[in-house]
């Protein structure tokens, strides 16, 4: 067996890989400027679309659910389908930036399909609707988020420079996040709220539209990475799940996913029905996000100091403790409502900035083994394990709350309060516990990874080597 097909766990840190220079800034922002476009309407999708629908179309909660459902199925086709393809596209722009470029109209109107439904369409007839809005939303979301996060994995291959990009792209999606609070309390707060979703859908898909063509055309790619995906579509994903380090990440991005997923899309029935103060939504939101994005510099320097792994394990643990917290407060707003939020949102920071930096660190251990280059592939599955997340969310919220006898925009009885309590405390709580349980088995780190650029580097020269002879 050759030192390229050695397994990880006999690898061991040799020399290190000589660290290139730092990304441009203008690269950072022209590839984060969609994810701010996209953070406006994603808050209001995740946080607002679930409750638009059940108090303002009146559409049945475990009907929306079932929806949510059903764009989740599709994904579970969509997404490994266009991850596979954007490995081996082949075109003057390179292989991500033409699904961008192609997906940009397609959110645009997908955004003002979920949020404009004509006022004449009936029971039925909006329900299909909805379906057809949803579905193709998500697959012109497919389309961008797939090969953009594709893309950050190319963009560098240094292992603390990938936090960098990472962390800086989660930073900048707060400046959409906040403009998504506002849009939100404008539409929410509405004397007609129809009419102020629909201005929104026009104002919000048109601008994501045209910052993603903007993004897709300024943007450059490594032209040697054309190609160089995998052969064969079940090898392809074959190769992400036989990877230890993936099946690892890939259950415990779901768990983390799952719980933001509860705070947005249940935050709203909390404030109003939980603790009878609606008013209180927005600050709430505000109290998680801040520290979230205000504290990402500070991520960025203590992986380098502590490693990742450390880290996000620990904010994992903080996070469990927080939403375990939630389940014990009183029915009635105090700081500590407040204080647990701002725990979420400090802790949460750490694994949005971590996360996406330890997967491309594990594209880079697939190519030493199989010789491929597969982001595609492996944002495909990560991309469908956070949809599926929340859709799962959105699928037990609507059933619980049906059960649980639901009614909209009434005083809500004591089995309806308790049942929003425990999927937006107990349920995340006991699947964070979980996952940082699973997470403490994954085991590749810095040196790990400087091992394998060396040998990728390595494997690359002599190609180079044998082309020129």
């Amino acid at each position: 067996m050759t030192d390229l097909m050695r397994p990880e766990a006999e690898i061991a840190a040799t020399q290190p890989v000589e660290e290139p220079e730092r990304l441009a800034t203008s690269v950072i922002w022209l590839y984060c400027l969609p994810t701010m476009g996209i953070g406006v309407t994603g808050l209001l999708f995740s946080m607002y679309l679930m409750k638009y629908s059940t108090d303002v179309l009146l559409i049945a909660p475990a009907t929306m659910g079932v929806i949510f459902g059903v764009s989740r199925f599709w994904d579970a086709v969509s997404d490994p389908m266009v991850g596979y393809m954007s490995d081996l596209t082949r075109s003057s722009m390179g292989r991500r930036r033409v699904w961008m470029l192609a997906s940009a109209l397609p959110v645009g109107i997908g955004i003002f399909g979920l949020w404009s439904p004509p006022e004449s369409l009936g029971p039925v007839a909006i329900v299909v609707w909805m379906v057809v809005a949803l579905l193709l939303y998500e697959t012109a979301s497919t389309a961008f988020f797939v090969p953009h996060g594709a893309l950050g994995v190319e963009l560098t291959p240094n292992y603390h420079e990938r936090t960098r990009l990472f962390g800086y792209r989660h930073l900048l999606t707060a400046f959409g996040l906040i403009a998504g609070l506002g849009v939100f309390q404008w539409v929410s707060s509405a004397e007609d709220i129809r009419t102020a979703a629909f201005w929104m859908s026009i104002i919000c898909g048109g601008g994501v539209a045209g910052l993603i063509f903007y993004s897709s055309l300024r943007l450059r790619e490594r032209p040697d990475y054309q190609g160089r995906g995998g052969t064969a579509f079940k090898a392809t994903f074959t190769d992400v799940v036989r990877n230890p380090h993936a099946r690892v990440l890939l259950f415990v991005y779901g768990i983390e996913t799952f719980g933001v997923a509860s705070i947005a899309m249940l935050v709203p029935y909390v404030t109003e029905y939980g603790f009878g103060a609606k008013e209180i939504t927005v600050p709430l939101i505000a109290s998680y996000f801040v520290p979230q994005f205000a504290l990402t510099p500070m991520w960025i320097a203590l992986s380098r100091r502590f490693g990742k792994k450390p880290l996000w394990l620990g904010a994992m643990i903080v996070t469990m403790l927080a939403f375990a917290g939630f389940f014990f407060l009183p029915e009635r707003v105090t700081v500590w409502l407040f204080l647990l939020a701002g725990l979420l949102g400090f802790a949460g920071g750490c694994g949005a900035v971590v996360a996406p930096s330890i997967n491309a660190d594990i594209v880079d251990w697939d190519e030493m083994q199989t010789g491929e280059r597969k982001e595609g592939a492996y944002l495909a599955l990560w991309n469908f394990v956070r949809k599926a997340a929340g859709g799962l969310t959105a699928v037990l919220t609507g059933f619980a709350l049906s059960l649980a006898n639901f009614e909209p925009n009434v005083e809500q009885t004591d089995e309806v309060k308790l049942v929003i309590r425990v999927l937006f405390s107990i349920v995340p709580a006991t699947c964070y516990l979980i996952g940082a349980i699973v997470f403490a088995r994954f085991a590749f780190n810095e040196k790990e990874h400087a091992e394998v650029r060396r040998l990728l580097d390595e494997r690359e020269a002599r190609n180079d080597r044998d082309l020129s002879s």
